[in-house]
């Protein structure tokens, strides 16, 4: 094997779609996918790569400093991708300690146990990586001065042509000051800080990346388009905070699903606004663009409706994570192994 990666949170929504890219993609390295398991963790997402030579999971949480340090001394591993974390405002803000205790003291221990063993090695630092996935939310929340919607500065069109419309002048830079207001986006701030420290104190080669909201297949239904789209099938309230003016990279919630057929838009239901609510966040993607290359390769339009798609075409999974049956995935595929 050329390489050797730890994916941490490897079984959830985002995680299960990179470990799926670079099981595929990079069949010359191992991916090694670590994931605990809590609710979020949905082993049924990677069934079509499970058994595929140069994939390994475990089950292990990422607070266990010492099974980390031997998982990397075992597989010999070159790199990390730190996608696991505790990732739902509401939740955080009833149960802050969890957060905490996964996404900063977690991040803590991945971060030392990287650093125990590739300084053991000849090479130390050589060809390693330790690649941390963020949040926008770290940086607080934008005013939102043109509720009418401007031109942005920078490119936003797909493969439509379309550019998506700007509702305030400023945007999300990596130059901006952290201003989390949440308990789930200040234990994001506070494990960004600690990778930098990393970086800055030891040397070690870091990464950080601070994304904006996603969606798409294998969404667990508490966020917010799967949870519309679960209701809307059981004709249920579709529970909006406030007054449903709160704007975000891919979505603003007024034009959310359009009205699909068999759906009634009386579902929609106000409620009480979330404590500490950020009203705007709107990313400057101008550096990867130039950089990189990068382009949306979607429009939400077009993304949405793609996603809608594979939610109804796969009612089973959906109903199998709403019911915990999912859960038992592991006892049945990996009892014994």
């Amino acid at each position: 094997m050329k390489r050797s990666i730890i994916i941490t949170g490897g079984a959830g929504f985002i995680g299960s779609h990179v470990v799926r890219l670079f099981v595929n993609k990079y069949p010359e390295y191992r991916i090694i996918n670590l994931d605990k398991l809590t609710y979020a963790g949905n082993l049924a997402n990677l069934k079509d790569i499970e058994d595929k030579p140069n994939y390994r999971f475990v089950k292990m949480d990422i607070c266990d400093f010492e099974g980390v340090l031997a998982l990397m001394k075992e597989e010999n591993v070159d790199g990390i991708i730190h996608l696991a974390a505790e990732s739902h405002v509401d939740r955080s803000i009833k149960d802050p300690f969890t957060f905490a205790q996964t996404n900063v003291m977690g991040t803590l221990s991945l971060l030392q146990a990287a650093k125990a063993y590739w300084e053991s090695l000849p090479e130390k630092y050589e060809g390693k990586r330790f690649y941390h996935i963020s949040t926008d939310e770290v940086y607080g929340a934008l005013e939102m001065t043109h509720p009418e919607g401007i031109e942005p500065p920078f490119t936003t069109k797909a493969s439509s042509g379309e550019h998506h419309m700007a509702y305030g002048e400023k945007f999300f830079t990596e130059d901006l000051k952290y201003q989390p207001h949440s308990p789930y986006s200040a234990a994001k701030a506070s494990s960004d800080h600690f990778v930098r420290a990393f970086h800055d104190t030891f040397g070690m080669p870091t990464v950080v990346t601070n994304c904006s909201n996603n969606y798409g297949p294998y969404q667990f239904p508490e966020k917010l388009i799967p949870l519309f789209i679960n209701n809307i099938r059981h004709r249920k309230p579709l529970p909006v905070y406030g007054r449903g003016e709160n704007v975000r990279d891919w979505l603003f919630v007024d034009r959310l699903l359009g009205r699909p057929e068999g759906a009634d838009m009386d579902l929609i239901t106000y409620v009480t606004d979330r404590a500490g609510h950020d009203l705007r966040y709107a990313i400057d993607s101008t550096k990867l663009q130039k950089e990189l290359g990068w382009e949306p390769s979607l429009q939400f339009e077009e993304g949405i409706e793609k996603t809608v798609k594979w939610y109804l075409d796969n009612q089973d999974w959906l109903d199998n994570v709403t019911s915990g049956d999912y859960q038992k995935y592991y006892d049945e595929m990996y009892k014994g192994r």
